[in-house]
């Protein structure tokens, strides 16, 4: 399945956040944007593969804000508050331009949403391949 390979290796990126602490120059704080941005765009087209697959019709045609829900509906995530935070938060990339912005994508990513990708992936091998 190659879009869940391409969300795993954006996850793997991901992890670099980490390796980061502020202050961050304007290079580093668009990379770090950058490696949430690639992530969640693969997460929720692997979570929409996966939906189509298992045969859940909204999926077929689904915007990101609705494959989220389904994906709830089906119990592949179990927070969906956080997940539309996060989908919030990919809206927000493109005024990633403003620092403050820059920064609550980072801080958000470091505090939740690197840990709900990874619970995702565990939901995903356990349950969904």
């Amino acid at each position: 399945m190659k879009k869940y390979e391409n969300f795993c290796a954006a996850l793997t990126n991901l992890k670099d956040i980490y390796l980061y602490q502020e202050p961050y120059d304007n290079v580093t704080m668009t990379g770090l944007v950058g490696l949430y941005e690639i992530c969640f765009e693969q997460s929720w087209k692997m979570m929409k593969d996966i939906l189509e697959q298992h045969g859940y019709e909204a999926a077929a045609t689904g915007s990101p804000k609705l494959i989220i829900k389904t994906a709830y509906q089906s119990s592949m995530i179990l927070d969906e508050d956080r997940w539309m935070a996060a989908l919030q938060a990919r809206n927000n990339v493109n005024h990633s331009y403003n620092r403050d912005v820059a920064l609550d994508i980072i801080k958000n990513t470091k505090e939740q949403f690197y840990d709900m990708f990874c619970v995702l992936k565990k939901t995903i091998d356990g349950n969904w391949i």
